[in-house]
């Protein structure tokens, strides 16, 4: 295996913090480590030494395409004399018979990376094209899609990337980066106000600086998150259309509001027509059917 050489990171402007040269190489080596080992043994058997070839990319499924800036991460990550040609961008759309790439090369190089590529790209453009077409619903809204920390362990970042490659917002990237006291947290702390003080003042005490979010079953907890302030954001949980309408209406300017719970394809419109800015759903990441994508040798 040649896992070789840093490389120049493409994460800069509209992509988000988490998006580091270091996470993305951590990543490729776990990866190669887990799926390789001591050697690609298929490859290295069957394959004279030497022998170069070409393969291309291609989408055997309609949607929208994620993960092709880190395709090409992974095939130079593993041999940096790999040539690879991109032929679309991440969110672009894409149709049955398209050609995504083509790389060049050692051949036992390519097919070495070919699954990781695969399994990273068909992922992703599933998450990319699920949060495209329920994005494309509530654009005559001021809802903004958002996921969830219900992800893949050791994929979220490939997972949250598209979703912000699909258009979708994401909302924490762990436990570290932000605050947020679900119903738990409230309460094993007591109630509300004690969560969020007692939230406030580790905060201060360890020179924190996080955003807070709170989660609010009902309309009297939204009154109390009201009344003791302190927070960022109001997560609306499970409820009903007019009651959220309603605390929205409360909430006003004050905060903004994250709706969430069970919301679906089918009730995701009128949820986003009740005023709520965010709308957070799990299944963007836990429930989505990979796109088909393959690489065939020419």
């Amino acid at each position: 295996m040649r896992l070789c050489g840093s490389f120049k990171s493409l994460f800069l402007g509209m992509n988000p913090s988490y998006l580091t040269e270091e996470a993305i190489t951590n990543f490729i080596a776990a990866a190669f480590a887990e799926d390789i080992g001591p050697g690609d043994y298929s490859s290295l058997s069957s394959i004279p030494e030497g022998k170069t070839g070409q393969a291309k990319l291609l989408i055997k499924d309609d949607g929208i395409i994620a993960g092709v800036e880190l395709a090409e991460k992974i095939f130079k990550a593993f041999d940096s004399n790999l040539e690879v040609e991109l032929l679309i961008k991440d969110g672009d759309q894409v149709k049955y018979g398209d050609i995504g790439l083509i790389v060049k090369g050692a051949s036992a190089s390519i097919l070495s990376s070919e699954r990781l590529v695969l399994n990273c790209m068909q992922r992703m453009s599933g998450i990319a094209t699920l949060t495209h077409r329920l994005t494309e619903k509530i654009l005559h809204t001021k809802a903004r899609l958002m996921d969830t920390r219900k992800t893949t362990p050791n994929f979220r970042l490939m997972e949250k990337w598209a979703v912000h490659i699909g258009g979708g917002v994401n909302h924490r990237f762990a436990l570290y980066d932000m605050v947020m006291l679900k119903d738990n947290h409230v309460d094993f702390a007591g109630g509300i106000s004690q969560a969020i003080e007692s939230c406030n003042d580790y905060l201060k005490a360890n020179n924190l600086d996080l955003k807070i979010e709170i989660e609010t079953r009902n309309l009297d907890e939204v009154k109390q998150v009201l009344e003791v302030g302190g927070v960022d954001q109001i997560m609306l949980d499970n409820m009903d259309y007019a009651t959220m309408r309603e605390a929205v209406a409360m909430i006003g300017d004050r905060y903004k509001t994250e709706a969430s719970g069970g919301i679906t394809e089918e009730t995701l419109v009128d949820v986003a027509e009740c005023g709520v800015d965010y709308i957070s759903m799990g299944a963007l990441t836990h429930s989505v059917k990979s796109l088909d994508i393959s690489l065939k040798a020419f």
